[in-house]
């Protein structure tokens, strides 16, 4: 699946925004999303260096996930390019309880090294959430709804990209009434 600009926010240029295909895929244990980007440099930050850090300010790729024990809450994993990962669990954007370090621990994440070059910075990240981190030990026989974004809220071009639109005047990842099937 590719990312694209949402029709209500002010992305400009289609043409200078990042391009992101998103591969995603589940077995019994794991919710595995892989991440291609490539964007243009001024779309690039990589100065978040640890778990828990404020991920959406770099250049973030991030899965948003319904909580599969729980009807009124999900789950946001936002990920830098190094791979560094925030993550919370709550019912809306104000009551959320941050991952501890032990959670993030247990997500495994692979990364290549970002190539600069002629004006654009390509990398790849793939991630793989255990599912008892979003209430299900079987996700073999889960349903998945939620949502895949891209943005950079601190690069020198801030940017925000969906993969199901999101139907508010500014960008905002938090709604969950916008989720659909992603598997």
């Amino acid at each position: 699946m590719k990312l694209i600009p949402n029709g209500r926010w002010d992305n400009g240029d289609e043409n200078t925004l990042p391009q992101v295909i998103v591969h995603i895929l589940k077995d019994h244990h794991f919710l595995h999303v892989r991440f291609q980007v490539t964007e243009p440099d001024e779309c690039y930050a990589a100065t978040v260096d640890h778990d828990g850090g404020h991920a959406w300010e770099d250049s973030c790729v991030e899965i948003f996930v319904k909580a599969l024990d729980s009807a009124n809450e999900y789950i946001n994993f936002e990920f830098t390019s190094k791979g560094f990962c925030y993550a919370a669990r709550g019912l809306n954007r104000e009551h959320r309880k941050e991952f501890l370090q032990t959670q993030y621990s247990q997500i495994l994440r692979s990364k290549t090294e970002p190539v600069f070059e002629n004006g654009k910075v390509t990398w790849e990240l793939r991630v793989s959430i255990p599912g008892f981190l979003i209430g299900c030990r079987n996700l073999s026989i889960a349903e998945i709804y939620g949502n895949i974004y891209k943005c950079g809220d601190k690069t020198r071009r801030p940017h925000h990209l969906v993969h199901f639109p999101v139907n508010t005047e500014k960008p905002d990842f938090h709604q969950p009434r916008f989720f659909k099937k992603l598997i």
